[in-house]
């Protein structure tokens, strides 16, 4: 079971940049990078908020379970 992180599909959908996005919610490149990857291990609350305010977005959009590994 996993839990996936769809950045980049949202990153698509509003046609915003990595880099953009680093510079809205002040989170460094590295962290993003790593979130987008689906290699972090936890989200603050406080990130998750930031990102769906830069990105105009639900939590749901950005995760999803599976349960396939």
């Amino acid at each position: 079971m996993a839990i996936i992180v769809n950045l980049d599909v949202m990153l698509a959908r509003r046609k915003m940049s990595l880099t953009e996005l680093s510079e809205k919610v002040g989170i460094t490149m590295a962290n993003l990078s790593i979130l987008k990857s689906n290699k972090a291990k936890a989200i603050r609350f406080t990130t998750l908020e930031a990102i769906c305010e830069a990105l105009d977005c639900q939590p749901g959009d950005l995760l999803e379970f599976s349960k396939e590994e």
